[in-house]
């Protein structure tokens, strides 16, 4: 397995679908995963900071999670079948290890609260070939919807946790596109 981390968070300009962008560790492979407007808001508003008074939905496994005695030690995005990728987290409770079925974007979102690893498959990593949109004449925001080059971190790292705050807050909501079943 293959160490990966959150690259970015995007817009698919033709589907108008989020997309959640994982990289290699000290490569350059992506594994684009098209995720959900929730999962997309709890990923963004982890990676800003940004915190509530009360748990939303995704701070409650990890609260569950440590409630319980337990870590999360790792997710697996393990496969993609049918266009559907899967994930596995792994949790220790003590000598005990166990993993547990999740949605790739769940799994995300709890491991960026937890501060767990992510991994995937060599064949993912390397089975990847995207092609995305253009924006669309007078779209500032690049491929995806991401902030323009120029806007991102060291290396192309993506956003820091600053300018993705900055980005979260101009964005309309209706930017995420409509999430259809």
């Amino acid at each position: 397995m293959i160490q990966v981390r959150v690259q970015s968070l995007g817009l698919d300009q033709t589907s108008k679908a989020p997309v959640v962008i994982l990289q290699e560790v000290g490569g350059s492979r992506i594994l684009p995963i098209w995720i959900g407007p929730a999962e997309a808001s709890a990923i963004a508003m982890e990676l800003a900071g940004m915190k509530f008074s009360r748990p939303l939905t995704h701070d409650l496994f990890p609260a569950l999670i440590r409630g319980l005695g337990g870590m999360l030690t790792r997710v697996l995005i393990t496969r993609v079948q049918d266009n559907t990728y899967f994930a596995e987290m792994v949790i220790r409770r003590g000598d005990e290890v166990f993993t547990v079925d999740a949605r790739p974007s769940d799994s995300i979102a709890i491991a960026l609260r937890l501060q767990a690893e992510l991994f995937t498959s060599d064949d993912l990593l390397s089975g990847t070939s995207v092609q995305f949109a253009e924006p669309e004449e007078g779209d500032d925001t690049g491929l995806l919807g991401a902030p323009p080059a120029a806007e991102q971190g060291p290396e192309g790292s993506g956003l820091t946790p600053e300018q993705l705050k900055e980005h979260l807050k101009k964005m309309n909501p209706e930017d995420l596109g409509r999430f259809n079943p």
